[in-house]
C-alpha cells in the first residue's frame, strides 16, 4: 500500500501551458493542498516565475535540470511522491516517485517520460482529480 504524503509538480508545461497556468488549477491545488503537501517546481522556461506564483498561490522552486527535479523528489523520500510532469527534464522524477503522471496538454509530452510513468492524464485538472477522486487511481493501477 503506497501512503503519499507529497504532490510535486512541473510547472510549465504541467500546470501552465506557454507560461499561464491552466484555468481552475490554483483551486484545484488549494483543495489537493488539505491532504497532500503541494511542491511546484520548473526550469522557470517563460520566465514569469512570480505572475505564475501569484496565480496558482505555492511556492514555485525553480530548478534546472532534470537531476535536480530528481533529487528534490529523492529528499521528500520518493515511497511517499506522487509526481506529475511532461518534459524530459521531469522523466527521472517521474521514474523515482511511488507514482508518477504524464500530464499531456497543449506543449506536448516527451516520449522519455511518458515510458518512466505509471500513469497519464488527459490534463492537469484531470491530473489533480487522480487525487482527489482516488478511486481514478486506484482503479487505474489496480493490477
Amino acid at each position: 500500500m503506497i501512503e503519499l504524503q507529497h504532490a510535486v509538480f512541473d510547472v510549465n508545461g504541467t500546470l501552465a501551458v506557454d507560461g499561464i497556468p491552466i484555468q481552475g488549477t490554483g483551486e484545484k491545488l488549494k483543495k489537493l493542498s488539505e491532504h497532500l503537501s503541494i511542491h511546484l517546481i520548473t526550469a522557470g522556461t517563460h520566465g514569469n516565475l512570480p505572475a505564475i506564483r501569484s496565480t496558482l498561490g505555492f511556492p514555485i522552486h525553480e530548478t534546472l535540470r532534470g537531476d535536480e527535479k530528481m533529487r528534490y523528489v529523492q529528499n521528500l523520500g520518493p515511497a511517499s511522491v506522487i509526481a506529475f510532469g511532461n518534459g524530459s527534464n521531469d522523466a527521472s522524477m517521474l521514474r523515482l516517485a511511488a507514482i508518477g503522471v504524464v500530464v499531456v496538454t497543449s506543449e506536448g509530452i516527451s516520449t522519455k517520460t511518458l515510458l518512466g510513468a505509471d500513469v497519464v492524464a488527459t490534463g492537469p485538472l484531470q491530473a489533480i482529480d487522480l487525487l482527489l477522486k482516488p478511486e481514478r487511481l486506484i482503479a487505474t493501477l489496480r493490477g
